[in-house]
């Protein structure tokens, strides 16, 4: 696959290159990146021609903000796409002396409160812009509204109604306004799509982790429902947090958490069937997704400038037929995932 053509975003005018840039890593995800290499992983993906970047307020705590606006707004505006994310307000530490960063490494030292009402996701729109050195964000995407992140269907609920009655016509009149092209939301779960899709006239969505190599239930029902409303999908998490590139080894990521035995055994029967027909199972992760038609663009992430140069290989090498039948036959894949093969044609 071409790692620089253009797909369309769903109903969208907006158009992203089809291997994005994942900038979650820049917020110190797990380990630390200093600032000098932040901008020569982002440069690299500008050489190579990317120029799609998505960021969020989450993400070291606005650190990845503030190192995507650093990088980007040297660039000619026009000749690149920006997402971020709202739902999230940050604030100064209650208790400075006593901050725990979780699972960011560094990052900045701010606390967040969710917020999805119609003040709260103006003011984290706004934050974001000054975050970034922007005056305007091609795309915003409705944050982390979810189950993993609330817990109790309660507060899923409770949070849904603020979207409904005063989010929702933020982003209306922002959208409205020209200051962003389309709205998306992010989703880490199953369940989560129709609901959105049965309250809200969404854009597109920001899957992460559901729909990859290793997983595919998003094809019994998430999916299949953006189909029918012509809604897109951007693929985050395309490596299940890790372990998809780096095989099942040790103290490997699957889904932001360490890989269960089970998990292990899949991603060595998956590396298995790639390796026999000469492809990494990188390569594979990063270009199944695209044979959906939905899917517009796939984003990883990435820390230094050779992982850049790695995934675009991976992204570029070609994969034989054979491999994706041979997956499905090992029920691998599901029967019903939809493919694009080697010469361009995309059978059901």
């Amino acid at each position: 696959m071409n790692p620089i053509a253009k797909r369309r975003l769903g109903r969208t005018d907006v158009h992203v290159t089809q291997f994005g840039f994942g900038a979650a890593p820049l917020g110190d995800l797990f380990t630390r990146v200093p600032d000098e290499q932040a901008m020569a992983v982002q440069q690299a993906a500008w050489d190579a021609g990317v120029r799609y970047f998505d960021t969020a307020p989450w993400y070291g705590r606005g650190q990845s903000e503030h190192r995507t606006g650093r990088f980007l707004y040297t660039k000619p505006r026009d000749e690149f796409v920006l997402s971020t994310k709202v739902g999230r307000v940050l604030k100064a530490p209650r208790r400075a002396g006593a901050f725990d960063t979780g699972f960011w490494a560094g990052g900045l030292y701010f606390d967040h409160v969710f917020d999805y009402s119609y003040d709260g996701v103006m003011r984290s729109f706004e934050d974001s812009l000054q975050r970034l050195g922007m005056n305007r964000i091609d795309l915003a995407i409705i944050h982390d509204l979810d189950f993993r992140h609330h817990i109790h269907a309660e507060k899923v609920s409770a949070y849904m109604a603020q979207l409904a009655t005063g989010g929702w016509r933020a982003l209306e009149e922002l959208r409205d306004a020209g200051v962003i092209r389309g709205i998306g939301c992010g989703i880490n779960e199953l369940g989560m799509i129709p609901r959105f899709l049965d309250l809200f006239d969404l854009d597109f969505f920001l899957i992460a982790l559901r729909y990859t190599l290793a997983e595919q239930d998003t094809l019994t029902r998430e999916l299949p429902y953006c189909s029918e409303r012509n809604v897109g999908v951007v693929i985050g998490g395309v490596f299940n947090s890790g372990i998809l590139a780096s095989g099942a080894v040790p103290g490997a990521k699957y889904n932001y958490d360490n890989a269960t035995p089970e998990q292990m055994e899949l991603v060595r029967r998956l590396d298995t069937v790639c390796r026999r027909h000469g492809v990494t199972m990188a390569a594979a992760a990063l270009q199944f997704p695209l044979g959906h038609d939905c899917v517009a663009s796939v984003i990883p992430g990435a820390v230094a400038p050779e992982q850049i140069a790695a995934n675009l290989r991976h992204f570029s090498h070609p994969i034989p037929d054979d491999l994706w039948a041979e997956l499905k036959h090992e029920k691998l894949l599901r029967e019903d995932a939809p493919l694009r093969f080697s010469d361009g044609s995309h059978p059901g």
